[in-house]
């Protein structure tokens, strides 16, 4: 198991990477996902032993890298897939996988296994995007690392392409049964691949837990509005049910929030309806094809963004009938001074 303790990053007096925390379980897929410059790619290098580390230890089976005694990167058994492909150009597809191996046995199962066989004597500029990221990934599984860090695989591809090949990567993460810590700024990817998330912001971890968790109870403004689709609503918090100006809603305290909170409502958890006497006035509203998500002012000077059905027609200055339609409990944060 991958361990990091106390992990800092420097450029020089600026600390990109500050105090970094986390394991990695044998077959984990942990994506780390934040804004441009919040410090991923450093991350992976530094694991990776590309670059120095400040502070702090990285720890896997025999060996332990630190400030004072790092360890290169061709002793750390780590394989890194990369944005750009990474492929050497004069050589196929084959050659590319079997680079530097002397028992291809790894890389005829892993090119079979990602349909890559047919492609075995093509060279890259012969492939599409999503064949050479297989190539890739061929290469790096071929050489059977302990882990994997893959920094925004996905980013220079369609997003058709995207949906079903970050599918195709995980599984073949999985059927490896090696762990892997993969970076985007997709957030829909990160929910949706793997089995843990960390949000970073700033060089700081503010939370790492499932898919579910992070985004149903966000341990921050900052990672509830990162992930999703944020909208506050000012309410009173007594127990575990807050009071609204749309009505009562179960919810969940937030860093020991009480009194004056404000409520995360997601767009789905809202339902608008046209109406003349209605309790909000659109503010705007975005066609999305089987969806329009509608912003909308309620009493009290709220805007909620809320998404409804392509059927449902409003235009700007319309008056709406909101309301609270989710049963389950919402993260309640302390009120903004």
């Amino acid at each position: 198991m991958l361990k990091v303790s106390n992990l800092s990053v420097h450029y020089g007096t600026t600390a990109v990477v500050k105090n970094l925390n986390l394991a990695l379980a044998e077959d984990e897929v942990l994506m780390l996902v934040g804004p441009t410059g919040c410090g991923k790619t450093t991350i992976l290098q530094a694991l990776a032993g590309l670059i120095p580390i400040s502070e702090g230890e990285i720890a896997l089976g025999n060996w332990c890298a630190s400030a004072k005694k790092p360890v290169p990167p061709e002793k750390r058994n780590v394989g890194m897939v990369f944005q750009d492909f990474a492929l050497f150009p004069h050589l196929t597809v084959e050659q590319n996988v079997c680079f530097r191996l002397t028992n291809t046995t790894q890389a005829d199962h892993w090119l079979n296994l990602l349909g890559l066989d047919k492609f075995r004597h093509a060279k890259p500029a012969r492939l599409s995007g999503g064949q050479k990221q297989r190539v890739a990934l061929a290469r790096t599984l071929a050489h059977e690392p302990a882990f994997v860090l893959l920094d925004e695989p996905l980013s220079n591809l369609d997003a058709a392409l995207k949906d079903n090949l970050r599918w195709e990567i995980r599984e073949a993460l999985k059927a490896a049964g090696v762990p892997a810590i993969w970076v985007t700024h997709d957030q829909e990817e990160a929910l949706s691949v793997g089995d843990r998330v960390g949000i970073l912001n700033g060089g700081v971890l503010e939370q790492l837990d499932t898919p579910e968790i992070c985004f149903s109870e966000p341990a921050s403004r900052f990672v509830a509005g990162f992930l999703g689709e944020a909208s506050f609503l000012p309410g009173e918090l007594q127990g575990h049910q807050v009071s609204t100006a749309l009505g009562p809603a179960p919810a969940i305290p937030i860093d020991t929030a009480e009194g004056q909170v404000d409520l995360l409502l997601r767009p789905d958890d809202l339902s608008l309806v046209p109406s003349a006497i209605g309790n909000g006035v659109i503010d705007w509203v975005r066609y999305e094809g089987c969806s329009r998500l509608y912003a909308v002012t309620v009493e009290g000077g709220a805007q909620l963004r809320v998404r409804t059905s392509h059927e449902v027609h409003g235009k700007p200055g319309d008056r709406v009938q909101m309301a609270i339609t989710t049963t389950h409990p919402l993260a309640a944060f302390a009120r903004k001074r």
